[in-house]
């Protein structure tokens, strides 16, 4: 899946985010709860909207189960949908910072159905911490430094993703939403 194509289908569907708040949204949700269901994902998603494409909604299906297997799998494949490297860098840093906005949002909205965030671990915590202070990522540096700053946050992320997965997708986390 490509970032504009999502991000172009999320647009044109006046729903409030970008494609990559939508992606990090549905990797918060999976984070919590590797069951939640597609159509939880695609109401919060598309709350403001009556209507979308067949193929807008297929694409935007496909984007939510690929981040489940992804999520799911074994060889660490999971990437966040961040727009490709030859964007400005602020405007990737600034899709960084939705996406972890939407992160957020989606492991919020989980676990507030499930009950779980008051037994996680303090290193679960500092985890989700740590995201939330991405959020405040300055967009405005354009240097090398500032370009390996960003790869080495995103790799954080990804490290950091499956390392939720893998604890918060728990027995007691197992309600489907």
């Amino acid at each position: 899946m490509h970032y504009q194509d999502i991000n172009t289908i999320v647009a044109n569907n006046d729903a409030e985010l970008s494609a990559a708040e939508a992606h990090g949204m549905a990797a918060g949700m999976l984070c919590v709860n590797d069951r939640t269901e597609l159509r939880f994902w695609l109401q919060e998603l598309l709350k403001d909207t009556d209507e979308i494409s067949d193929e807008g909604r297929s694409i935007l299906e496909n984007l939510f189960e690929d981040t489940r297997n992804l999520l799911a799998s074994d060889e660490f494949a999971f990437e966040l949908l961040l727009p490709d490297d030859d964007f400005p860098l602020g405007e990737q840093v600034e899709a960084l910072r939705k996406w972890c906005q939407g992160f957020l949002f989606g492991i919020g909205s989980t676990s507030s159905t499930s009950g779980s965030a008051e037994n996680w671990s303090e290193e679960i915590r500092e985890v989700v911490k740590d995201i939330a202070e991405f959020t405040k990522l300055d967009t405005e540096s354009e240097d090398e430094e500032a370009e390996n700053d960003f790869m080495e946050l995103t790799e954080y992320l990804r490290a950091a993703v499956i390392f939720l997965r893998t604890e918060l997708n728990s027995a007691d986390n197992r309600t489907v939403h």
